[in-house]
């Protein structure tokens, strides 16, 4: 098993932490995300993990190191979710490619994924959900009509696109070698005459975290869902971090290794990174809090 973790993106809606870090190595519960997905892709029997990197392309380089698995693709310029497969293609063996969005939390069955692609006859297998907020694939039994717009006369239903898809790697090969290119737009063209299936997700835990409120709102539902309706403080504190014995945790958050929290502060529903500093007295809520 093979696939591509697309890690080179701006991030730009999480500005300003994302001129700090780039959205992969955001940490989710101390754990950067790029960490938590290669360990997924791992764990399903990938052997080969081709991970692309531009923005702060060297702290992606540096979290890579010792991890014997993962071939680094520097890319100098922003090629888009297919001119970056299209890049990565000598890299690859022959058969399907699993590919998967360096921005996102989830607890999906890749393998389950491949296995669905290998046992259909698929050009490209998507993994979609029922996701309101972000539905805008129309399918119709199980195959991809539309991307964006709904067709009339086609019975089915829209969802959402989780960011994870297999592909075979001829299909790759149809991507323009050179410059820009959205995958999304090789499978509008596909869809219109092949076959772009879709895998019903559905219940699996998904969470994009594209703006501030994303980030800190999957903490929440990591740290609080498990136990509904208590009221008790629910941190994850790394043991590597200094807290000062007066510091008061309200609600829920994570501080993580190295940090340094000083006498007197009150954190409340805050997520601190690994080396951050928060003041004595200092009072914060709903906060990121980096680094300097």
């Amino acid at each position: 098993m093979q696939a591509m973790l697309l890690a080179a993106g701006f991030g730009t809606r999480l500005r300003p932490y994302t001129l700090i870090r780039p959205k992969p190595l955001f940490p989710i519960l101390n754990v950067p995300l790029l960490h938590i997905l290669l360990d997924k892709l791992v764990a399903a029997g990938c052997g080969k993990i081709v991970v692309n990197c531009h923005h702060l392309a060297e702290q992606i380089e540096a979290a890579v190191v010792g991890r014997p698995e993962v071939i680094l693709q520097f890319e100098p310029e922003i090629l888009g979710t297919g001119g970056s497969l299209r890049k990565a293609l000598p890299l690859f063996d022959n058969g399907p490619v699993l590919v998967m969005n360096g921005d996102i939390y989830h607890d999906i069955d890749v393998h389950g994924l491949l296995d669905y692609h290998l046992k259909n006859d698929h050009l490209v297998s998507m993994a979609m959900h029922d996701y309101p907020r972000f539905n805008t694939v129309q399918v119709s039994n199980g195959r991809v009509v539309s991307f964006a717009e709904h067709k009339p006369g086609i019975d089915g239903e829209t969802l959402a696109f989780t960011g994870i898809h297999v592909l075979d790697k001829d299909v790759i090969a149809r991507i323009p070698e050179a410059g820009f290119f959205h995958i999304i737009e090789l499978y509008k063209r596909i869809a219109a005459v092949e076959k772009v299936r879709s895998m019903r997700v559905d219940g699996s835990f998904w969470r994009d975290i594209g703006t501030p409120g994303d980030y800190l709102e999957l903490h929440h539902e990591l740290l609080c869902h498990q136990e509904p309706g208590s009221t008790a403080p629910r941190w994850c504190v790394s043991k590597d971090a200094q807290v000062a014995e007066d510091v008061m945790l309200n609600d829920w958050g994570a501080i993580g290794p190295g940090a340094r929290i000083c006498s007197g502060a009150v954190l409340t529903r805050c997520v601190v990174w690994d080396g951050a500093f928060v003041d004595s007295g200092q009072q914060l809520a709903d906060t990121i809090v980096c680094p300097e």
